[in-house]
């Protein structure tokens, strides 16, 4: 098997292909690759070596990929994506009144924000677990997507439960309100279509240049309680949740992690993609308790991540924030089976305590790319490749999933640094 060295970047396309997804594969079911391998999250990084607007960077989809293959060669990582979400169209088609993109609410320099509402109120609990997909076509889709609004009007979704006779409430499914909701819906759905297709032919286009799918590429779940908190109660909602309704969460959490299992399950078999990316947002250091967190986030939580990988679906969980005091409990997972992307937890603490439970990526601190020296990033790199990347199960990244305000010259050293001090 070929290895890293300086002549690489020189062999085919082909052999590059196989020699990063080989190094990334190796460090994700905690083998000893032949180096350690380095992901680049490039995101708004793109605008700023394209001299583009973020907004162009989410709306011109072709620009954004000549960028990205751009920062491809230049850089040489072993794995390289830009913005999510990328294509803004469904968004701005439907109204979501829960983002906000470059360009249309902000300036268009201002990343993407979400924009985090009481979207459920405490007093819809009761009909959210008599009927979570009814309360949710009829009740939260008109409040969060304007263009939806007429979908309150839909008839309740058990009327179809009588077969033929169902019929008899279609009428009120061309009122011209909810007809023109309908119609708008297609044409969301439509965009998903082709951004699908484009990502596809996206993909293609840089595996031909030698670089695999990012390892993020796959379904997208949140942590039970994190989908109650983000775009359902709010962070305010549900904090009080957990002492006011402390067993209605729990249950609406039970039945939010059962269809997020079955859509995940379903897309991998439908696919043949078999990982899941979540993003936790709650669970970290100082959001709650170790009481809390043991009650209400993690055995929720666990229990996705085992149910996914008894199906052989592996999941990439981006622990957000600092998770220092519950590393513990993430030691409890199977070996070898799960990733863990680290934001802000002491990395050298992480490869200690669960270096031998699962593949570790991140360790370089963003604010280095933006302000440090070469010094500095050359020593952070070889201290990193040393020490977390000891004998593999490692994958050089940033902290944060976006590199925006990264100085090309220190990116370029700490791709350089990386193959030189990562070499097994």
């Amino acid at each position: 098997m070929a290895t890293w060295n300086r002549s690489t970047t020189q062999q085919n396309p082909e052999q590059l292909l196989a020699i990063r997804s080989k190094a990334l594969q190796d460090a994700m079911h905690l083998r000893q690759p032949e180096y350690i391998p380095i992901m680049m999250p490039a995101s708004y990084m793109l605008a700023e070596i394209g001299r583009v607007t973020k907004q162009e960077l989410h709306e011109n989809q072709e620009k954004a990929q000549d960028l990205l293959e751009k920062a491809a060669l230049e850089y040489q990582p072993d794995s390289i994506f830009g913005t999510i979400p990328g294509d803004p169209r469904p968004f701005l088609i439907l109204g979501d009144r829960t983002t906000v993109f470059p360009g249309h609410g902000v300036d268009p320099n201002v990343q993407y924000q979400f924009v985090e509402r009481e979207y459920m109120k405490a007093d819809d609990y009761e009909a959210f677990l008599e009927d979570p997909a009814d309360w949710a076509i009829r009740v939260y889709v008109p409040r969060v997507f304007k263009a939806l609004e007429a979908f309150a009007m839909i008839p309740p979704l058990g009327l179809f439960l009588s077969g033929g006779y169902s019929t008899f409430s279609f009428a009120s499914l061309a009122m011209p309100p909810l007809a023109s909701a309908f119609q708008t819906f297609a044409k969301a759905i439509q965009t998903v279509v082709e951004s699908t297709e484009v990502t596809m032919k996206n993909s293609s286009r840089l595996a031909a240049l030698g670089f695999p799918a990012s390892i993020i590429a796959g379904s997208m779940l949140e942590a039970p309680f994190d989908m109650m908190g983000d775009t359902l109660r709010g962070m305010r909602g549900i904090m009080l949740d957990m002492i006011q309704r402390p067993d209605k969460l729990l249950a609406a959490e039970e039945k939010v992690s059962r269809f997020q299992l079955e859509y995940a399950i379903s897309f991998a078999k439908a696919t043949g993609m078999n990982r899941s990316f979540i993003p936790l947002h709650r669970g970290s250091d100082g959001f709650m308790s170790i009481k809390q967190f043991e009650k209400f986030y993690w055995p929720q939580l666990k229990h996705m991540l085992l149910t996914l990988v008894d199906n052989g679906i592996m999941p990439i969980v981006f622990y957000e924030g600092t998770w220092d005091q519950r590393l513990r409990h993430l030691a409890e997972l199977p070996k070898g089976k799960t990733v863990g992307w680290f934001q802000s937890s002491d990395i050298y603490k992480v490869k200690e305590i669960i270096g031998d439970t699962m593949c570790i990526v991140g360790g370089m601190p963003n604010s280095l790319l933006k302000a440090g020296t070469v010094t500095q990033v050359r020593e952070t790199t070889k201290k990193l490749c040393q020490v977390v990347g000891k004998n593999g199960g490692f994958i050089m990244s940033t902290g944060v999933g976006e590199m925006s305000g990264s100085v090309p010259e220190l990116v370029k050293t700490w791709v350089e640094a990386t193959r030189e001090f990562g070499a097994y």
